[in-house]
């Protein structure tokens, strides 16, 4: 069965043969035969009574808070770095299985060509954007909540990133979903941009200074893309230029805002999965300012660290610290564009994490879904 697969992907592309090692095509393939007679669960299987919104709203509470000791059914507290395991997350789990199933379906059916493997990934998009029953609403008003101190924030903005895969896998599929369902699919990530870009928590997330920014424009460009919104792919391409690079980036390559966290290697290693995506999607790989700081500089800073984690001379992160690296999307992009360091570090690391924590912050988990022909 498994010569089959890989005879299968291989008759596919040189990409298949090139870059994709064929152990990591006969497991996706695997795991998206798995997936096909799964059912769509969405934000209306699980309510949270917690929540201020309806049973269509997204809902989440913030990770890092925790009740008071001195206080216990007052307000919460913070302790930065250190996930709160009774905290409401089953909407975010929700969409985690939903951006890994259509995932997983898509790149195996870019694959294979299969069309099995497409049809499977049509009843989730249409319970998630256009069942009224089972449908999310277009905001995120919700999201990161913290009891007895707020209802939602800006910040929860980054729990959509899990929507980035959503898209590629819809462009993949998009001769295969019903051109119905997929105007209207359209339709509903033009309303949630508009309102990215407009609300007063998007606004905020926007002009976050560390990953959370990153993590916002990295949203607008795709699902702009997405829509056909070329202005905003623009906007987010100047912040990239203006604002990412010259006030996120130390000129030697690190991120000090990130760095000073709890967890320096994790959030470092995410900021620089999101940066590095969002300079593909952007086409800036090889954009870098007079002193050389840029996404390459990045990979340049953070790469022998990938490579040999025991030369790490920043403080371990309190939590997680053994889970990393696995497979990181930076290394990736940066194989494609010219990397073999990277492209052979990010073969030889797990592509299939189970641990949940590092699964939320992996958003990037399907690459050929990011994967341009013409880069060849």
């Amino acid at each position: 069965m498994k010569m089959i697969l890989v005879l299968l992907c291989l008759s596919f592309s040189s990409f298949a043969l090139d870059i994709y090692p064929k152990e990591l095509i006969v497991k996706t393939i695997e795991k998206a035969n798995k997936q096909i007679g799964l059912k769509p669960i969405t934000v209306t299987a699980t309510v949270c009574p917690r929540s201020a919104g309806d049973i269509h709203d997204f809902y989440s509470e913030g990770d890092y808070w925790w009740p008071d000791p001195a206080n216990p059914d007052g307000p919460y507290i913070q302790r930065d770095g250190e996930t709160n395991p009774e905290n409401f997350v089953a909407h975010r789990l929700a969409m985690i299985r939903f951006s890994d199933i259509v995932g997983s379906l898509a790149s195996a059916y870019k694959l294979t060509q299969q069309k099995r493997f497409a049809l499977a990934a049509l009843p989730h998009f249409r319970a998630w954007f256009i069942d009224p029953e089972t449908r999310m609403n277009p905001s995120l008003l919700y999201a990161q909540a913290i009891k007895g101190r707020m209802t939602g924030r800006g910040i929860g903005i980054i729990d959509t990133i899990h929507f980035l895969e959503v898209i590629k896998a819809l462009e993949a599929l998009k001769f295969h979903i019903p051109a119905e369902d997929y105007t209207r699919i359209v339709s509903w990530f033009k309303e949630y941009t508009q309102w990215l870009t407009t609300h007063p928590y998007g606004l905020a997330e926007r002009d976050a200074l560390n990953n959370h920014g990153t993590c916002w424009a990295l949203q607008v460009a795709v699902f702009a893309s997405f829509t056909g919104n070329a202005g905003l792919v623009d906007f987010c391409r100047k912040r990239y230029m203006q604002v990412f690079i010259p006030n996120q980036m130390g000129t030697d390559g690190s991120f000090p805002l990130e760095l000073k966290r709890t967890k320096p290697y994790g959030y470092s290693l995410f900021n620089l999965d999101i940066m590095a995506t969002l300079a593909h999607v952007l086409q800036m790989w090889d954009w870098k300012m007079p002193d050389g700081r840029g996404i390459q500089k990045g990979i340049q800073f953070l790469l022998p660290y990938i490579q040999d984690k025991s030369q790490w001379k920043y403080p371990a992160d309190v939590m997680y610290f053994d889970q990393w690296p696995i497979a990181q999307s930076c290394l990736f992009f940066a194989g494609i564009h010219g990397n073999q360091v990277a492209m052979n570090i990010w073969r030889k690391l797990d592509h299939f994490p189970t641990n949940q924590e590092v699964i939320r912050n992996s958003p990037i988990r399907n690459p050929i879904l990011w994967y341009s022909y013409s880069n060849q």
